[in-house]
């Protein structure tokens, strides 16, 4: 009898597996463990196969070198940052990625909250709803026109570049910061290229991040890159929580240097009660009630698309049980990374 393997979805998936399994069914049998600790994977994932992980969780060396038999850990997504992917390397566990499950939901997201942050509808939306005593525009004033202004973008990848073609469609002037973007690539979508991070800065109504968390961008919006933005600037991120520092941001929408912030992404999640963003946000009295739209991770999402990522993360398992190549590796072998 031919030995069946086992692959373990870590986390997020819980229920039915029936995409799963009309993949990996006749070679493997698929278990949801529904962890939110990597410690709650001890004595449970060993033996796997193959290991699917969303973003619920993290995965450090401490659980990786526990893996005897792995032939491949796939993150169910883009993001790459709560698997520690140069211990797998050096387990001789390759990990690969979802790099284009998203893309147009996330640069969706991101149009959606600018939208709704620079033509003043959440802000209004929220003063009436908690009983203003005018029902006029003046609300929001200033608000300047869209068409011309500049929308710049930290992070030129497959989901930035979707959202620089949308905002060009908006009649933006679109400019990027992306240190590792080829030369040209600006020039073909008719988009701005800033050298330096502060350039940006400088004149960016809409400032979108779209930039992987790595040790460089690791609040690479803090203190000195909010003093370098206009004021009324609009702040979004649709990327990772920790590349800003979000316990700056209630005071920045308080001294108006931000005229609101879209946030989809926080460092922690869910973040805790006290979290000093949270305890603004929540605070009828603080500008950030009105001025912050907080989402819980929720840009990736549509039906299509969560569709997506579990097919392709459940193929990626199969082509790696069968000994077939694997795409979208992202840990090099041991001596070629950093």
């Amino acid at each position: 009898m031919t030995e069946r393997y086992r692959v373990v979805i870590t986390d997020y998936l819980t229920g039915d597996l029936a995409p799963e399994r009309e993949i990996l069914g006749d070679l493997a049998d698929v278990e949801a463990l529904n962890a939110f600790h990597e410690d709650e994977l001890i004595g449970r994932i060993e033996d796997a196969d193959a290991v699917m992980m969303y973003h619920c969780l993290s995965v450090s060396e401490k659980i990786i070198r526990r893996l005897t038999r792995c032939k491949l850990i796939v993150r169910c997504g883009v993001g790459v940052d709560n698997v520690d992917a140069r211990a797998a390397r050096q387990c001789d566990i390759p990990v690969a990625n979802i790099p284009d499950y998203g893309t147009e939901e996330v640069a969706d997201s991101a149009i959606a909250m600018t939208l709704a942050l620079a033509r003043g509808v959440a802000q209004l939306n929220s003063i009436l709803r908690a009983g203003a005593d005018s029902w006029k525009h003046t609300h929001v004033v200033p608000l300047e026109r869209l068409r011309g202004e500049v929308f710049g973008i930290v992070g030129l990848g497959r989901i930035g570049t979707a959202a620089a073609l949308r905002a060009k469609a908006l009649g933006m002037d679109v400019v990027f910061y992306d240190p590792y973007k080829e030369d040209g690539y600006g020039k073909a979508l008719g988009i701005r290229r800033t050298e330096t991070l502060d350039a940006l800065l400088r004149q960016a109504y809409v400032v979108s991040l779209h930039c992987p968390l790595t040790e460089e961008t690791r609040h690479l919006i803090n203190d000195r890159a909010l003093a370098e933005m206009r004021t009324g600037t609009f702040l979004v991120n649709t990327s990772r929580g920790a590349v800003v520092d979000t316990a700056l941001l209630p005071a920045a929408l308080a001294s108006g240097q931000l005229a609101g912030a879209g946030i989809d992404v926080l460092p922690s999640e869910p973040p805790p009660e006290d979290d000093p963003l949270i305890v603004a946000w929540r605070d009828p009295n603080h500008p950030a009630h009105h001025r912050l739209l907080i989402n819980p991770h929720a840009a990736f999402y549509c039906e299509q698309g969560q569709l997506d990522m579990r097919v392709k993360g459940s193929q990626a398992c199969r082509r790696a049980l069968l000994g077939e190549p694997i795409r979208t590796i992202i840990n090099e072998p041991v001596g070629k990374g950093n």
